[in-house]
């Protein structure tokens, strides 16, 4: 363990303890190691380009974790129901989570460009006032990356709860049907509280990935049109390496990672306590 454990120690979090004094520096193009507290903090807080990038990114998540969790729900539950070729829907479904965002960015960048994209095609059609330029709109360009993070991302959480579903004991869904019961008040009363793990599992994973949603946006719009699709990420990449501001781009990674943390030590502490009772 301990060459693995060594490099786990240099290469995370030597360099996160190393990020975290940047940003209570004075540092600009180069890295300083003087210490000003706060300062760069209150510089980010102030900064409104930050603030569209928060802002973004709640947006982003609500709605990224709201419409992947239902849609992969849904389609857990219709492969539970023994269709035929489960195995190649299933296999369709998972296809896109085996694809880097920037492939996804990239293709969806295509598909929603009113000049080739789903504009194009319906207008081609007929429908010549059809219109379709969401991602040319800095009020709507957010929606195009929700879009396609949730096209990347449902069948991952598909996965997630078909293998909570087919771990459920049949014997209590029988029980269910000779009380009566019909097969959606099952599902809405005993099977889906009986996948709690199964939803903290997907709303752990999905919301870490919606945090470091980087090379998604850079790929799809590029903060843009306007900076309108900013998220934190695209921000500390931004400021660190293009406007040479490293601590201002070291204090908004230092944010990033305490979300990160806000979202991964409730689930950690909930697991063990469950452990720690189940023994």
């Amino acid at each position: 363990m301990a060459p693995s454990f060594l490099v786990v120690l240099i290469g995370v979090y030597l360099f996160i303890a190393w990020t975290l004094w940047i940003s209570l520096s004075s540092s600009a193009m180069l890295p300083r190691y003087d210490f000003v507290g706060l300062e760069q903090y209150v510089r980010l807080w102030n900064t409104p380009r930050w603030h569209t990038a928060v802002i973004n990114l709640f947006l982003f998540t609500g709605l990224f974790l709201a419409v992947t969790i239902a849609l992969g729900l849904l389609m857990a539950i219709l492969l539970d129901q023994n269709i035929r070729a489960e195995g190649v829907l299933r296999t369709v479904y998972l296809y896109p989570m085996a694809l880097s965002f920037i492939v996804t960015g990239t293709a969806w960048k295509w598909v929603l460009n009113p000049e080739l994209g789903v504009e194009k095609v319906v207008q081609s059609w007929g429908w010549d006032t059809f219109a379709f330029d969401w991602i040319t709109r800095p009020e709507t360009a957010i929606y195009c990356v929700v879009i396609a993070a949730v096209w990347q991302s449902t069948g991952f959480a598909m996965a997630i709860f078909l293998a909570g579903l087919r771990g459920i004991d049949s014997s209590i869904i029988k029980a269910a049907q000779i009380e009566g019961a019909s097969l959606p008040r099952i599902y809405a009363s005993i099977i889906v509280p009986l996948l709690r793990p199964a939803f903290l599992s997907v709303i752990v994973l999905l919301s870490y990935i919606s945090i470091k949603s980087f090379d998604l946006v850079l790929a799809l719009t590029n903060a843009g049109p306007g900076g309108s699709t900013e998220m934190p990420s695209t921000f500390m990449f931004a400021y660190t390496f293009q406007r040479n501001q490293m601590g201002v781009g070291a204090a908004s990674a230092i944010m990033m990672l305490m979300t990160v943390a806000a979202i991964i030590i409730p689930y950690l502490y909930s697991e063990l306590r469950e452990d720690t009772h189940g023994h």
